[in-house]
């Protein structure tokens, strides 16, 4: 999910340097989504493995 905010901000830099305006602000939009809710998830991982006892698995 992480490498889908990535493209869609990439995609944000390239749309707008070229002038698309409104296509620029939509992957900014989309790739600020993706971004929140991975790092949601990120947290809710991190705390259920905390709950559980168990070491990180590396």
């Amino acid at each position: 999910m992480l490498g889908w905010s990535l493209i869609f901000f990439i995609v944000a830099l390239i749309s707008a340097a070229l002038g698309f305006g409104g296509i620029a602000g939509a992957a900014t939009g989309i790739a600020k989504i993706l971004f929140f809710v991975f790092l949601a998830l990120l947290v809710i991982s991190m705390l259920m493995q905390a709950l559980r006892g168990k070491p990180p698995r590396l």
